[in-house]
């Protein structure tokens, strides 16, 4: 599986490709430099997200999950640039419970492109798998404005 490592103000990113999708995204994962035309389109639009010129990805994705899973990452991707979702809300628009959503959410091999990180609990922000935790929760809303509560 190709993997192609890019620099970020977030800190270095791995993006692995499998069969012409992207299909995971670590922070300080596993090294590699594969320079696949995906993998580079795909370096490009994280960096052109994460310099704020960029609010909707355009690549074609592969996450591993099974059938629940598969339906929260759908959700979130259907969370528009700058909004926010609760665990509850997405719940409630797949017919199950927040835990599951939280622990999909958790899961979720993809994070930045599929955007967990507009999940947020009912009490707060809730959890945040990414290196960094909630401070880079907070950095990727805070980067996608519209967050007053965070400003």
């Amino acid at each position: 599986m190709p993997i192609l490592e890019i620099e970020t103000w977030l800190g270095r990113l791995s993006i692995r490709e499998d069969e012409g999708a992207i299909t995971q995204l670590h922070w300080n994962g596993t090294p590699g430099k594969e320079e696949t035309p995906l993998l580079l389109e795909a370096a490009n639009q994280i960096q052109a997200y994460l310099d704020g010129t960029l609010k909707d990805f355009d690549l074609p994705l592969a996450p591993k999950g099974g059938e629940l899973h598969q339906s929260v990452f759908q959700a979130m991707l259907a969370i528009p640039y700058g909004e926010t979702r609760t665990y509850g809300d997405v719940a409630r628009e797949l017919d199950t419970y927040g835990q599951p959503v939280g622990q999909a959410c958790g899961a979720n091999p993809i994070p930045i492109i599929i955007p967990c990180h507009r999940i947020l609990s009912a009490n707060g922000l809730g959890g945040y798998s990414g290196s960094g935790g909630t401070d880079t929760k907070i950095a990727l809303l805070k980067l996608e404005g519209g967050y007053p509560f965070l400003l």
